[in-house]
């Protein structure tokens, strides 16, 4: 026989002791238990500035995205929407160098404001999560259900396949050059040395690399006249920031949006600092196959 216990919902507005701080700490202590990954505690009660504190800054230790929290008893409304977007905004642009997400708790979340924050999914990465608390044989439980989340975005990739625009070798060597199709070449064959499969797969916006027929982007080029542009997808570090200046390359601006190594390569560049070339390939291999 299975032993059944009724569960009791309990209101945690209403609650003498369940408070706001409880849940809080209750998530802080344990951040998995939202249902989102297995999130770190970053900081609770992080002070933003002239807008108040966030309650709960999570980030998740693989891909460093972090989630800006914020918590309501009882049911949402505009002004926790407001904070929850407003705390959000700050954070990405203090550290515009992680991907951030906006979430919001409350007990209850109707379909009015359901349909307010739809308005904002569309350009906000936005996570709505409904909690209810509960009285299971003498001891409480919350349960975290999300009733919104963000909106699913389209792959770089998919949205080049997607185009009719023709791109092949001879449309790139009008774009750049046939001397700097060269030296993407060269950089292929550093490239075979870790995957002897992977071919050059040519697009409207960039020459990108495929294996068996996909996208295999780790390492990307975009040809010019005279220099060569090429990207590296790697998570922005002290190390590799030190390879880059050490070598002397000419890096540009790194792209937090899509984890870019951005460097501008010229033809001696790449015969005379192919080592350093092919170690940052390597790393953006490995990196993009796994353990």
């Amino acid at each position: 026989m299975v032993d059944f216990e009724r569960a009791e919902r309990l209101s945690l507005r209403a609650h003498p002791e369940l408070t706001e701080k409880w849940v809080q700490d209750l998530i802080a202590d344990d951040p998995s238990i939202l249902g989102l990954g297995d999130l770190e505690l970053r900081q609770k009660e992080r002070i933003q500035p002239r807008a108040g504190r966030l309650d709960l800054l999570l980030q998740d230790p693989d891909t460093k995205r972090r989630y800006e929290v914020e918590l309501q008893l009882g049911p949402t409304d505009e002004t926790h929407i407001i904070r929850t977007i407003e705390y959000w905004d700050i954070e990405r642009k203090r550290y515009p160098q992680y991907d951030h997400c906006a979430v919001m708790i409350a007990e209850d979340i109707t379909s009015r404001f359901l349909n307010v924050i739809a308005l904002f999914n569309g350009t906000i990465p936005l996570i709505a999560l409904q909690m209810q608390a509960l009285k299971v044989g003498g001891k409480t439980t919350i349960i975290f259900t999300r009733v919104m989340d963000e909106m699913a975005r389209g792959l770089v990739d998919e949205d080049e396949e997607a185009e009719a625009f023709p791109a092949d070798r001879p449309y790139w060597e009008g774009k750049g050059s046939k001397a700097t199709l060269g030296l993407v070449d060269q950089c292929l064959e550093m490239i075979r040395k870790l995957d002897p499969s992977v071919a050059l797969k040519y697009n409207k916006h960039y020459i990108g690399l495929g294996r068996d027929g996909l996208p295999y982007n780790f390492v990307a080029f975009r040809p010019k006249k005279s220099t060569l542009t090429i990207e590296f997808k790697l998570p922005q570090s002290d190390d590799v920031d030190a390879i880059i200046e050490e070598a002397g390359l000419d890096k540009l601006e790194y792209n937090a949006r899509w984890s870019l190594y951005r460097l501008r390569l010229s033809s001696s560049d790449v015969k005379g600092k192919a080592e350093v070339l092919a170690a940052l390939m390597k790393l953006a291999h490995d990196r993009r196959a796994g353990p």
